[in-house]
């Protein structure tokens, strides 16, 4: 919940996060919760955001669309102060009863921003970009439900995944923590193929173990909270 300033008005921020028709989401707490598949700009990026500059915005439409209620859009930055960022929007909205439109002016704070395209990309920031994790393997829905951590990992030679995939099999294949499972519980247990960052939001002890040759396998000893090298 938002902080109400002394006067019962909304704060700055508050205003610039919501106009006629639309709210923009803050995107922080999904960068949180999602770190190896989710980035945001960095704030020497967002410090560096100038006229002219393409910023993509969350926008929630007010009340909820009949058949989008959530769009990320483009917005084209043609003020830039100490009290916020302003810009005109660089999208029509897919939702068909949307109260903005391709030109309106959008009031917001360097947090709103989860991508930017420079207008003179020579003058951009440099910086360091996180590895991503889109490889697939497969794992335990239990893991990414949150219910069990990873215990034993292996990669084998990928076989999974289809020529048309944009991102390759990386052959890991990781199963939740067996506890008081039967061996017919573990056998029925859900699987899915995601990318290896979708395990890591939830999971991330082994990352360390993520650039292992094919035919590594490990054991997870909780006891002591490492990772001990097993044969298949």
């Amino acid at each position: 919940m938002h902080d109400l300033a002394p006067s019962g008005l909304m704060t700055e921020a508050e205003n610039m996060a919501q106009g006629p028709g639309y709210r923009l989401i803050d995107p922080r707490p999904v960068a949180a919760e999602s770190p190896y598949t989710f980035f945001l700009p960095s704030s020497v990026e967002r410090d560096a955001i100038a006229l002219g500059d393409q910023v993509k915005l969350k926008f929630e439409h007010i009340p909820p669309g009949t058949e989008w209620g959530v769009e990320r859009m483009w917005v084209t930055v043609t003020d830039v102060a100490e009290r916020g960022i302003h810009g005109v929007l660089d999208n029509q909205p897919y939702e068909p009863t949307a109260s903005i439109a391709l030109g309106d002016t959008i009031a917001f704070a360097p947090h709103h921003v989860i991508s930017i395209r420079w207008d003179d990309p020579a003058a951009a920031p440099l910086v360091s970009r996180p590895r991503g994790h889109w490889e697939r393997c497969m794992v335990d829905q239990c893991v990414l439900d949150g219910v069990e951590p990873v215990e034993y990992l292996y990669r084998e030679t990928p076989d999974l995944g289809g020529a048309g995939d944009e991102e390759p099999d990386s052959g890991w294949r990781l199963r939740g923590r067996k506890g008081d499972a039967t061996d017919v519980e573990i056998d029925a247990r859900e699987a899915a193929y995601v990318a290896l960052g979708a395990v890591l939001n939830r999971d991330d002890s082994w990352l360390a173990l993520i650039d292992a040759p094919i035919g590594s396998a490990f054991m997870r000893d909780f006891a002591n909270g490492r990772y001990e090298r097993v044969e298949r």
